[in-house]
């Protein structure tokens, strides 16, 4: 009887319908971020369900201390190096500091730019009940929305430390409060970043929208890192919430450092090298 090989699974396209009902199905939601061409193209070759070009970028792509400097030709510009290399994952791109809060109007703008400019899936808000008539007005007007609840970056002023947020019965009330405001004014996901792991469950079983953790425990319906940071390159930044899966940093300083011996000791380029 002649066999059938069979047929290899076709790439799923990540949607915000995908991730809707990934959170209804039980799967988890894995979510990294990418900055450029090339890791945007591995992340998306191994099936990452989300990218996230975030405003991290800041950080660990243009050397600032927060990420409130980043501005929206920032994103657009790393946004579509991003674009470019991704064919299955679904894209979100941060809406940077004081790029969507002075008004509904500068939301729409800006959101609208980035949407147009990328060609991407969505953007991202930092934010609670504050933020929400104009997560409304941008879903109105055709743009998915992901928020961010918990330690929110772009607020680093206002808070004064990068502690653990909600800790306190007042401030986790207040953020039970807020991811359903969001998902009432209809963001399709949430980060919950850095707070305790017991309320992170109270609030992905609150809500109908997936949560995202970064800090925030094993119950949320999905995980987002920082690439840099998994990945062992931003070797002064080791949160307990970073599992670091490579050590990069050591790897690169270790091939740089041979190239220089090599040069400066005549072993490169060899014959074979040459033309």
């Amino acid at each position: 009887m002649k066999q059938h090989k069979q047929a290899a699974a076709k790439p799923r396209v990540v949607t915000t319908k995908t991730v809707l009902t990934m959170k209804q199905s039980g799967e988890k939601i894995a979510m990294l971020t990418a900055y450029d061409f090339l890791i945007a193209k591995y992340l998306d070759q191994v099936g990452i369900d989300i990218i996230l070009v975030g405003d991290s970028l800041g950080n660990v792509v243009q050397g600032y201390e927060t990420t409130l400097p980043v501005t929206v030709d920032d994103m657009i510009y790393h946004a579509k190096a991003v674009k470019r290399a991704v064919k299955n994952a679904l894209i979100v791109v941060d809406m940077p500091f004081m790029s969507f809060q002075t008004s509904i109007d500068d939301a729409v703008r800006n959101a609208g730019r980035i949407m147009k400019e990328v060609g991407v899936g969505a953007v991202k808000l930092e934010g609670g009940a504050y933020i929400a008539e104009i997560v409304r007005h941008l879903v109105k007007v055709g743009i998915p929305v992901m928020g961010h609840l918990g330690l929110t970056p772009q607020a680093i002023n206002k808070f004064g430390t990068y502690e653990v947020r909600a800790q306190s019965k007042s401030e986790a009330d207040e953020l039970l409060a807020d991811a359903k405001v969001l998902a009432d004014a209809g963001v399709f996901a949430i980060v919950l970043e850095k707070i305790p792991s017991a309320l992170a469950k109270k609030v992905t079983n609150a809500i109908s929208v997936p949560t995202i953790g970064i800090g925030a425990g094993p119950d949320c319906d999905g995980q987002v890192l920082v690439v840099y940071d998994m990945l062992g390159l931003t070797e002064e930044f080791k949160p307990r919430f970073v599992r670091r899966y490579s050590e990069l940093a050591e790897n690169l300083r270790g091939a740089f450092g041979q190239y220089i011996k090599d040069v400066k000791g005549h072993e490169f380029p060899k014959k074979k090298e040459s033309y």
